[in-house]
């Protein structure tokens, strides 16, 4: 095979997201009637996937740079399973992050390949200076088919890095080969991934040789000098590759315990953390029957490394029929409420832009926010008709909440509402993460995106509240009215 291509650009920041559940393998076993497994996968909460987790990750990665979405002209998205099959995943994304409408980049999909592919296709952008700064994310969120091998292996998380020609950890070279090959894959109309037909077959013929391969182009015949983000799509291959390769650390290590086999993401999620040491650092990636090793030198530790560890670990243990429910694969029989506004209709394309990059109106007659701003033709305060579209913070403190205990499908109850006053002073109300147990007035809360639900094939997505902390002023002398659905909510509406 040809020898590595040089690499001209370098990382600035990382960031990591990992989702809401875990679940142990053994559970997963046992829900078939078997026995043993070892270890636990990450499994995205009801109201999480690939997008919700690219966006946490990349606004860790630009807030760890010190970087606003001003600074970003490029955005390159690695995601084996978009939530869109086919639709506007990318511009989603693009939304969310607040970037600028003229912003390039792509969106790679259709193999665990996907996350590489991004992150090459962004550095070459950059050195050849149509891009100055670039985001890239690799996201996944797997659906495993019920009862195979998959199933106790196929995670979920995100990572996030921002490219520029210069920064503290370089990208000196990378090398790919491929085979004309059927791995895993899904076929035309099916929702689920099916595992390699013959595990042993692939992991002989396929997987051991094209990955030995593409890391000896890279690295020469001394492997076991470099510490190692390695692809580990079942819980075993990655040690044997381990093992064939001579590698001294294997840093990827971690993270696939944590969380599972990642995907796309696995590659940039196992060398998220590592980028905190300085040294030599290489990455290997597998998908499609294409596999690519990429050399990194870092310099000086990079911003956000130092959290990546911390933040993989953010999840709760589940059980696998809670996991099985978050996952759409088990469902309650009986009817369901449709939105009485069809996802397409015009109401979406006018609201979509100001819902997902999370923006207010504020009038320049009196320097009112009014939310949301599709349904304020008129201000909430003066009257007034002339406005500007700010963006909101993402940070306040919640005014008053309900939990509502009985929900129609396929809303599952119990669901909080909460109305927050936000850090500029103008007020929402909004869906809040979790079962509202947490939350109290006067609570701190952040707004997250998250997937309000899946209507007529189309993901939903706005921004729910979570809590940061409890409320650190007492309120003693303070009453909670007795009938929260009448307190006002600034000229009322919903995100």
């Amino acid at each position: 095979m040809p020898g590595p291509r040089p690499l001209d650009a370098a990382i600035c920041a990382v960031g990591a997201a990992a989702p809401a559940l875990r679940v142990d393998v053994s559970d997963v076993q046992a829900g078939w009637g078997k026995r043993g497994g070892r270890g636990q996968i990450g499994v995205c909460g009801a109201d999480e996937d690939a997008t919700t987790l690219a966006w946490l990750a990349a606004t860790r990665a630009l807030d760890a740079g010190g970087m606003g979405p001003d600074a970003v002209d490029g955005l390159w998205w690695g995601c084996t399973r978009p939530p869109f099959a086919e639709g506007p995943s990318w511009t989603h994304l693009a939304a969310a992050l607040r970037l600028d409408s003229g912003c390039d980049g792509a969106l790679l999909s259709g193999s665990t390949h996907a996350g590489i592919e991004a992150l090459l296709a962004a550095a070459d952008a950059v050195a050849s200076g149509r891009v100055h700064t670039a985001v890239v994310v690799a996201s996944d969120a797997l659906l495993p088919a019920l009862g195979s091998g998959h199933e106790t292996s196929c995670g979920a998380g995100a990572a996030a890095v921002v490219v520029r020609r210069e920064g503290p950890a370089t990208l000196t070279a990378a090398a790919s080969s491929w085979r004309p090959t059927l791995d895993r894959y899904r076929g035309d109309g099916e929702q689920v991934t099916r595992e390699a037909y013959d595990p042993r077959l692939f992991r002989e013929q396929v997987f051991l040789p094209l990955c030995t391969e593409v890391a000896g182009a890279l690295t020469g015949d001394d492997p076991a000098s470099e510490r190692w983000a390695l692809p580990d799509p079942d819980g075993r291959l990655g040690g044997a590759l381990a093992r064939r390769l001579h590698v001294g650390e294997v840093v990827s290590g971690p993270v696939r315990s944590e969380l599972g086999d990642t995907g796309a993401a696995a590659l940039l999620l196992g060398l998220g953390g590592a980028m905190d040491e300085r040294g030599r650092l290489s990455g290997l990636a597998y998908g499609g029957g294409r596999a690519t090793a990429i050399g990194i030198e870092v310099n000086e530790p990079v911003p956000g490394a130092e959290r990546v560890a911390a933040d993989v670990v953010e999840g709760v243990v589940a059980s696998y029929t809670a996991a099985l429910r978050a996952r759409g694969q088990l469902r309650p029989q009986g009817e369901a409420v449709e939105m009485a506004v069809p996802p397409g209709s015009a109401m979406f394309v006018r609201g979509n832009t100001e819902v997902l990059g999370l923006l207010g109106a504020r009038c320049r007659t009196c320097d009112t926010v009014n939310t949301p701003p599709s349904i304020h033709p008129s201000c909430i305060a003066c009257g007034g008709s002339d406005f500007e579209d700010v963006p909101l913070p993402r940070g306040g403190s919640v005014q008053t909440f309900v939990v509502n205990q009985t929900m129609p499908a396929p809303f599952v109850a119990p669901l909080p509402l909460v109305v927050v006053d936000l850090d500029d002073g103008s007020r929402l109300m909004t869906q809040a993460v979790g079962d509202g147990a947490d939350l109290e007035i006067g609570a701190r809360v952040d707004l997250v995106l998250r997937r309000f639900t899946i209507e007529r094939g189309v993901p939903i997505y706005g921004y729910k509240a979570v809590v940061v902390f409890p409320s650190v002023e007492v309120r003693e002398h303070e009453e909670r009215p007795a009938d929260i659905t009448k307190v006002s909510l600034g000229g009322g509406g919903s995100w």
